[in-house]
């Protein structure tokens, strides 16, 4: 049996008006909609003002591979691991829409539609020359990570969080470009209505793995949740694997 993503739309939904979604797929590990719903989560601004504030650490020491592991791998304990694709795939198939595959595989995504949550775009994904017109983002950048935390963390918690669905997100790939390793301070999304469901990932991802925030981080945070003061927090739940239907 085929496994596909929760679409990208539900997780906006679910990230902006509180909607839960909760259950567990034997075959994954990871949630599915609809069933023992919480009452209710976390919210943004009161998880961000109990963060650690900090200054940004030295980035020495830094190494993609070496400190995150092998790029998209299926072997860490982040949710979703070890279901025979790598999460690449995996957040592809979750986030873009009338998907196909290549070949026989159940994994490989050949094409699909992405609606762009940093652009608000529609963009057409083909796998091939043009395939980096969408990208795989991580919502707290690795580096950005290794200097507000992440460098204290064990080998395999930081895979784990390079790995992580709640840390990653199918965007345009100019945009993720353009976002580079910047955090909340020198990047928002340009599409508006994106940005509190941006940050509340951000924040949820800082603290699921002990980060902390600095302080012009934290102001620009602030600054985005004051439109949105009951912005609650994603869970591993509402960003993860479902069965097939």
């Amino acid at each position: 049996m085929n496994r596909r993503l929760l679409p990208a739309g539900l997780v906006l939904a679910a990230a902006v008006t509180g909607c839960s979604v909760s259950g567990t797929h034997a075959a994954t590990g990871l949630s599915r909609p609809g069933t023992n719903a919480p009452a209710a989560r976390s919210n943004a601004l009161r998880t961000l003002d109990a963060l650690p504030v900090k200054a940004r650490a030295p980035k020495a020491g830094y190494d993609r591979t070496a400190k995150f592991g092998s790029a998209w791998s299926d072997t860490t304990s982040a949710p979703g691991a070890h279901n025979g694709c790598d999460s690449r795939d995996d957040i592809l198939r979750r986030d873009l829409k009338a998907v196909s595959y290549k070949g026989t595989s159940t994994c490989v995504v050949a094409s699909g539609t992405l609606a762009d949550p940093y652009t608000a775009a529609t963009i057409n994904f083909v796998r091939g020359p043009q395939s980096s017109s969408v990208q795989i983002d991580h919502l707290v950048a690795l580096s950005d990570s290794w200097q507000t935390g992440a460098a204290l963390l064990p080998q395999s918690r930081r895979e784990a969080l390079a790995n992580d669905p709640l840390n990653l997100l199918a965007v345009s790939g100019p945009a993720n470009q353009q976002k580079s390793d910047g955090n909340a301070a020198a990047w928002l999304p340009a599409n508006n209505n994106f940005r509190c469901t941006y940050v509340a990932r951000q924040i949820a991802v800082k603290k699921k793995y002990d980060l902390w925030v600095i302080p012009a981080e934290k102001g620009a945070m602030r600054q985005v949740l004051a439109a949105c003061p009951r912005q609650t927090l994603p869970t591993d739940a509402s960003v993860g694997l479902t069965q097939s239907q």
